[in-house]
């Protein structure tokens, strides 16, 4: 049985025809009686030249079936495995059609969003199921060479043509968050392909000529290094805040600076003495505001927020403490939110 940590690694490989396969032929219903050969070596009823095939058993016939699917797509290993958020990533882009935006030849991508939920390989079959009238129940998943390698092929076509697509733009558009996007979602389209031609590999039928998901992730590292972030704080008296958020801009790649960046992080800074009953202290309340802005259609991007308090005898003390507070909560936290926000973002057509 696929656990759920496979059936993730293995969404990308759901099967868009399987509704057409199984109105050809359907999944034959268990037959009692003596041990058919093919429990014990699937090959003896599928020609290993022309087939892929494995046996699951389980209590019952579902279970048995999933067994199956879930020992053949074990045959292939390492090969045609794929990171969890990659293949999260994906998925989403076809749930929210923008693999259907970008796709030359969108009834791949159409049919495969109508085809979720099946932990199996992309034309895999049930060829028959046995039930040995005591407990279990035997079914014999089927991939067959020829048929696979059409598929998987013409899989690899549509996305390489939604690579291209995606990487074809002008100097101005690809040196943007769209444009960064775009080749970062290019890199998870090849991964995806690298495993579709891994799997073509194993069945003898290589394709040549595929690019790595890090060739285009490299290029998005080159882009972020081309586009500017004005950064613009206001009372930051010491300048830790802006230090802070230069910082957490840098990490990333982008540059910081320029009088007319599209870009824009505003930050603004609010420090006010607070008094606590029954306490000597001073204490000092600090509020940050800081909103990214694409200033080309007038929107935050990514809005980010926080206040704290700090105090000490003196209110001197208690302010700088608070600044102190604040620079290392920016420090902790903004670069990673921002990265987070990068790599969720999928591009618009």
């Amino acid at each position: 049985m696929l656990n759920k940590k496979l059936s993730v690694y293995f969404i990308c490989f759901l099967v868009p025809w399987i509704l057409f396969f199984s109105a050809c032929g359907g999944t034959p219903a268990p037959r009692p009686g003596s041990q058919p050969d093919w429990v014990r070596d699937p090959y003896a009823k599928y020609d290993k030249q022309a087939n892929v095939a494995a046996v699951g058993s389980g209590s019952d016939r579902q279970t048995a079936e999933k067994s199956a699917l879930g020992a053949l797509v074990a045959i292939f290993g390492q090969d045609i495995q794929v990171d969890e958020k990659i293949s999260v990533t994906y998925q989403e882009a076809v749930r929210s059609g923008v693999t259907a935006n970008w796709s030359e030849d969108t009834s791949v991508q159409n049919t495969y969003a109508t085809s979720t939920g099946m932990d199996t390989l992309v034309g895999a079959e049930i060829g028959e199921t046995w039930f040995d009238n005591k407990t279990t129940h035997y079914a014999v998943a089927v991939l067959n060479k020829a048929r696979t390698a059409t598929i998987y092929t013409d899989m690899i076509k549509s996305n390489q043509a939604m690579i291209n697509n995606l990487t074809n733009m002008t100097a101005a558009q690809k040196n943007t968050f769209e444009g960064y996007a775009r080749y970062q979602f290019a890199a998870t389209v090849a991964d995806i392909n690298t495993t579709y031609g891994n799997l073509l590999s194993y069945i003898g039928a290589p394709v040549q000529g595929l690019k790595k998901g890090d060739d285009y992730r490299l290029e998005a590292v080159n882009i972020t290094k081309e586009i500017p972030v004005a950064l613009r704080v206001q009372n930051d008296r010491s300048s830790r805040i802006q230090g802070a958020f230069a910082k957490a801009i840098a990490e990333l790649g982008f540059r910081t600076g320029g009088t007319n960046s599209r870009y824009v992080l505003d930050v603004n800074v609010v420090s006010s003495p607070v008094t606590i009953a029954n306490n000597q202290n001073k204490w000092t309340r600090i509020e940050v505001t800081a909103d990214l802005k694409d200033t080309s259609i007038n929107t935050v991007l990514v809005p980010y927020n926080f206040s704290s308090r700090e105090g000490h005898t003196t209110q001197e003390e208690a302010d700088n403490r608070a600044v102190i507070a604040a620079e290392r909560k920016i420090n902790e936290e903004y670069a990673r939110m921002l990265n987070n926000y990068l790599s969720q973002l999928l591009p618009k057509k």
